[in-house]
């Protein structure tokens, strides 16, 4: 990784007293709090916190539709080879707070299409990460899946998070290529980080700061406005088009 790299992303340091640049001092930083389960509203999809009675089966057979079965090549779990293993592995992680799983809603339809979780909660040092990304064919690319991540973007910055990370399979393409869409910037590759079924797993690390939420938000929030599509629900304006005026900003401030 190139120095210059490193320098555009790097936090300013201070000189102490050896003439040693150390990280600048926080004196008003407090642990935040834990995020506890909560339903999460968009115009698109609502975030309800995972409910086996409520969700399984819908869930199950979302998962079924044609095109689900490559959902499962980069988890560490599934495919499940009926709704009773489904829900015995759903129970297993109902009521965790980490990870803490929400089920995805569509909102005009009531359907659950999806699953996505926090994780990694370092509620001292302010970070955590967005992950076990599970979105049925009934979600994907639908306004409603940008949402739902941008509903948990906003909710852990609302609590005062520092760093919100996303992290996958450096062989995952489609996974990379949403964090760069969502505003995600990629800091490095961890090599041989995990064995996922057997199969090694270098494991490719983004992040957004909260320095950088503001920017990011914004244009989330540009692109689900329901000005930026047509009658036929086509986008007028892709996120990844703002995101890279977003980024080409931040390398001419570099």
């Amino acid at each position: 990784m190139s120095d210059e790299f490193i320098a555009q992303r790097l936090a300013p340091g201070e000189p102490n007293q050896f003439g040693q640049l150390h990280g600048v001092a926080l004196p008003d930083w407090q642990a935040c709090p834990l995020p506890q389960p909560l339903l999460m509203s968009g115009q698109y999809c609502r975030l309800e916190p995972l409910s086996v009675a409520r969700h399984a089966a819908g869930l199950y057979a979302a998962m079924q539709a044609d095109g689900a079965d490559a959902n499962w090549t980069y988890l560490g779990y599934g495919p499940f080879a009926s709704l009773t293993d489904y829900t015995d592995w759903l129970r297993s992680m109902e009521g965790l707070s980490d990870p803490q799983f929400y089920t995805i809603i569509d909102a005009a339809s009531g359907q659950p299409v999806g699953l996505a979780s926090y994780l990694r909660i370092d509620a001292a040092n302010g970070v955590i990460e967005v992950g076990h990304l599970n979105y049925s064919p009934l979600l994907q690319q639908k306004p409603a899946a940008t949402e739902a991540m941008y509903l948990m973007m906003r909710h852990a910055f609302d609590l005062g998070y520092r760093r919100y990370e996303w992290k996958c399979n450096a062989l995952n393409l489609p996974s990379r290529r949403a964090a760069e869409r969502l505003g995600f910037l990629f800091e490095g590759l961890f090599r041989q980080s995990m064995v996922i079924k057997g199969r090694n797993r270098d494991t490719a690390w983004y992040s957004i700061l909260d320095g950088e939420w503001p920017a990011v938000r914004q244009r989330l929030e540009q692109w689900l406005a329901a000005a930026n599509f047509d009658v036929a629900g086509r986008q007028r304006v892709a996120l990844s088009a703002l995101m890279a005026g977003w980024r080409g900003e931040m390398a001419g401030k570099g």
